[in-house]
């Protein structure tokens, strides 16, 4: 009688490429304040950290400081870079660029829209009430990101897609240094949702203006 056949064991799954490891493990700490502005990495500190040589260390970093996130010193190691006035102001004007437009563009917004942005706020609801911050940052820049696509721009959606990190980055730190604009964000959220649904383009774009602009009097020093 022939004997059955072996099972097939399981094939090892394939870990990404050294540097790319690094690349996310750097990437991560930074934007959810693991690595807060101010900090000094080390290449040895950061290979013991993923397991893995200084070279693909290096690699990283370098990709790193290409987006902004941090600052190369030879011999020294790289410096998570604060979030500046500067950084907050120039990516407050393109918000408001891109982001105005967008929510004209969506009136009347399709019952497919609304349910989504419904959907989107009742997680960060959510996420804020158990304190997880850098969740609800995450799902505020999706909020936004769903009106922004859906006005079918692929350039629009695309240039505002390059705002993600220092989206992200922002959004944690203001959440951690001003809490009490947690619950004001997502009541204009529920604004915006709501203007959406009654398909009023003029209080639609009022709110996101206000909402978005509310970074800028941060960025000149107004808010304490």
């Amino acid at each position: 009688m022939p004997s059955a056949p072996s099972p097939t064991a399981p094939r090892p799954v394939k870990q990404p490429p050294a540097a790319d490891r690094v690349y996310q493990h750097v990437k991560e700490g930074v934007l959810d304040r693991s690595y807060e502005g101010g900090t000094l990495l080390t290449e040895g500190e950061l290979a013991e950290a993923v397991g893995v040589s200084r070279t693909p260390v290096r690699e990283a970093l370098l990709r790193l400081e290409v987006e902004g996130l941090i600052k190369l010193y030879p011999k020294k190691g790289a410096l998570v870079l604060p979030v500046s006035a500067q950084e907050i102001a120039d990516v407050v004007e393109t918000r408001l660029l891109v982001e105005e437009h967008a929510i004209r563009k969506a009136v009347p917004a399709s019952p497919q829209l609304v349910e989504r942005l419904a959907e989107l706020l009742q997680r960060q609801q959510t996420q804020a009430a158990a304190g997880d911050l850098a969740g609800a940052a995450v799902t505020d820049r999706c909020f936004h990101a769903e009106i922004v696509r859906s006005g079918g721009n692929e350039i629009l959606s695309r240039l505002y897609d390059q705002l993600r990190d220092r989206q992200l980055r922002m959004g944690v730190a203001i959440m951690h240094s001003h809490p009490d604009r947690i619950a004001k964000g997502l009541s204009e959220h529920e604004e915006i949702l709501d203007a959406l649904r009654s398909g009023d383009a003029d209080a639609a774009v009022a709110v996101v203006s206000r909402h978005i602009g509310w970074f800028s009097h941060l960025a000149r020093g107004d808010v304490r």
